[in-house]
């Protein structure tokens, strides 16, 4: 048996159904690693995703948010930290700096993994602020690789669909994202997608596109699992 060290914390519900995607991650890695029930601990805090997405004092309002719930999370006892969204990584190192245990990226996460899978040019979909704020790109550009992002009005529809769709488990538009990465593999050599939106992968699988596919989500749950067992 694995003696599993660390205890796991998630700042969860942004949204509900990405955070159910992680817990599901949490439970077929760690069978994976360590056997059927020798999981790490792990502590859930879901926020209210209405106040954090509508927040009046907009990103001051969110971080505040974030840093209650990680205070919260390091007090019951956690030991390594998470987001489970891209988007709020955005304010990643303020929250950082509010708890005195790591917190774990899941853009270093996803780094990691992109050039374990040896790729260069990939296209990056998520939430429009992922999309267009450079916090997310300009990391990726500095690690080495080429960042496609889609158009204006693609963004727009992406971010919709991933709000009044699939944050409510609605697969209707699933067709126009594997049309749009496969047209972008055609048209401007991807060699891979980022599914950096925690809700992109109820959608999108590694299969259903001609690319390699970077479920953020996944490899962000087993690095968290793989520090835990250190």
């Amino acid at each position: 048996m694995v003696t599993i060290v660390k205890r796991i914390g998630i700042i969860g519900g942004t949204t509900p159904e990405s955070t159910c995607y992680y817990y599901q991650n949490y439970i077929k890695i760690s069978r994976e690693k360590f056997g059927s029930f020798n999981f790490p601990e792990l502590i859930v805090y879901s926020i209210n995703f209405e106040e954090f997405k509508n927040n009046p004092r907009g990103w001051e309002g969110r971080t505040e948010m974030l840093i209650k719930a990680a205070r919260a999370l390091e007090r019951a006892g956690a030991e390594i930290i998470s987001l489970s969204a891209n988007t709020p990584h955005i304010v990643f190192p303020e929250i950082q700096k509010a708890v005195n245990v790591p917190m774990v990226s899941i853009i270093d996460a996803l780094i990691e993994e992109m050039k374990h899978r040896g790729v260069k040019r990939v296209l990056l979909l998520g939430t429009k602020t992922t999309m267009t704020v450079d916090f997310y790109k300009n990391a990726l550009r500095e690690a080495g690789f080429e960042v496609i992002t889609p158009s204006e009005e693609e963004m727009d529809e992406i971010d919709r669909i991933i709000f009044s769709e699939l944050a409510f488990e609605n697969f209707e538009h699933r067709p126009y994202l594997i049309d749009l990465i496969e047209r972008y593999a055609k048209e401007e050599g991807i060699e891979g997608v980022i599914l950096g939106c925690t809700e992109l992968p109820l959608a999108i699988k590694q299969g259903d596109v001609s690319v390699e596919v970077f479920d953020t989500a996944a490899i962000h749950m087993r690095k968290l699992i793989e520090l835990a067992a250190e």
